[in-house]
């Protein structure tokens, strides 16, 4: 399909602005947590903008080896901001980065028996995960509503309310818009929450003053990566949870674009968010998943050409080379991202129950796994020091309530419907072997 410069252009900016809050909020969040400087917010918000684009070409492009050949764009997993800010502060931002790298190598070694593996993944154990890493983060979003952890103003009436303020904004724009302003309205909602906050002067410019005009990416900007190993089951059991989601993408996809997928087409789609999530941890971004609201924005558009995606990914290179722009994203207030990432967070659990209802709820069984799983990974995260007396080998499984809840879903799972199942074929197997 042909088009022309200025339509090609004008779409490939709709998708950059779908995606673009998603992308920018994850680095902020994560970096905020973990009381990086202003400087190296900016790298953080400048690489990620990039890496986006980088991955999107890589899934793009289908080739011999990797990419899945339809029109998606990949941005950083909302998945992977709990466990990120988890383990950086138990165990330093070099163990993200390390965690990161292994769980990209992991997802290209498996990309090709990926499929067989999904059986142990079904939707009451990747809802009751996603639920978990939601339900993880609304604390995180509480405090920065408030003002952050520590701030002198903590809890103010300014901060609570620019925050509630700019969750009511979008509130109203999801309300009263639809199509393509809906889709953007975290990034309108965080935009003029910001311009109220420079009316009260509470907004600081000298981050974008001071940040340069272009600069050169930097692999291990951070530092050399560390090998922790909870923080690697973390990270891989997000990757596994973010291919479960971008499988449905990719079939939401096949059908829009009236393409047939293959087993080899999901495979090289896996190796490509494999090798995404590898340039990640190797230049210091995060863990890359398709974006279902760019699937959105295509079915509203009914634009299907993947020459629009190759444009948003190369718009998102580009902006990912001027840190001006990263830096403009790190002057919103800390309580106007708070407003908005209630709304964020809260759609993370909204997802995680919308992927549980899925489940055969008349199952006592599958009742027991979500209510055990959630019940293990809420009670981690409040109360941490559980199991704080237990050997060392054994708090790898527990210290995280990700970890936790994950490990007891797959697990009782695999008690309740994966070997009942088993146990129900053999022996059909068994008579027609003798037959």
């Amino acid at each position: 399909m042909k088009t022309n410069p200025f339509k090609l252009t004008s779409l490939g900016i709709q998708h950059v602005l779908a995606m673009y809050a998603g992308a920018v909020i994850v680095p902020l969040i994560v970096g905020g947590a973990l009381g990086l400087t202003g400087e190296q917010l900016t790298y953080l918000v400048s690489i990620d903008i990039l890496m986006c684009g980088v991955a999107t070409l890589l899934q793009v492009w289908k080739n011999k080896f990797f990419g899945i050949g339809l029109p998606v764009v990949l941005g950083c997993t909302f998945t992977a901001v709990g466990p990120m800010i988890a383990i950086g502060g138990e165990y330093g931002i070099s163990a993200i980065y390390g965690s990161i790298l292994v769980s990209g190598l992991f997802v290209v070694l498996i990309a090709k028996f990926f499929g067989k593996l999904v059986r142990f993944f079904p939707p009451v154990v990747t809802g009751s995960v996603v639920t978990i890493i939601g339900i993880t983060l609304i604390p995180v979003a509480i405090n920065n509503m408030a003002g952050g952890q520590g701030s002198p103003d903590f809890g103010s009436m300014t901060n609570i309310s620019l925050a509630f303020g700019t969750l009511l904004f979008i509130i109203v724009l999801y309300r009263f818009f639809t199509g393509f302003v809906r889709s953007v309205s975290i990034l309108l909602g965080l935009l003029a929450g910001t311009v109220v906050a420079a009316f009260m002067g509470m907004v600081n410019f000298s981050a974008v003053a001071e940040a340069s005009w272009f600069h050169m990416v930097t692999p291990f900007y951070f530092g050399m990566p560390t090998f922790e190993i909870t923080a690697i089951l973390t990270m891989i059991l997000v990757a596994m949870v973010s291919l479960v989601e971008s499988t449905g993408v990719y079939f939401a996809l096949s059908d829009i674009c009236e393409e047939e997928v293959t087993e080899k087409d999901l495979a090289n789609g896996y190796r490509a968010e494999g090798l995404a999530i590898l340039l990640g941890g190797l230049f210091n971004a995060f863990p890359y998943t398709t974006y279902s609201q760019n699937v959105g924005l295509l079915q509203i558009t009914g634009v299907k050409s993947k020459n629009v995606i190759y444009t948003t990914g190369a718009m998102l290179i580009l902006l990912g080379f001027i840190p001006k722009i990263g830096a403009l994203t790190t002057i919103i207030p800390t309580s106007v991202l708070g407003g908005a990432m209630i709304a964020m967070f809260g759609m993370v659990i909204a997802y995680g129950i919308k992927m549980l209802s899925k489940v055969n709820f008349a199952s006592q069984e599958n009742l027991l796994i979500i209510a055990c799983s959630v019940g293990i990974g809420l009670g981690v995260t409040a109360v941490p020091d559980l199991f704080a007396q237990m050997p060392s080998s054994i708090r790898i499984l527990t210290d995280n309530g990700i970890v936790a809840g994950s490990i007891t879903a797959i697990l009782l799972n695999i008690v309740f419907n994966v070997a009942p199942k088993a146990e129900r074929v053999q022996p059909v197997l068994n008579e027609q072997k003798a037959s």
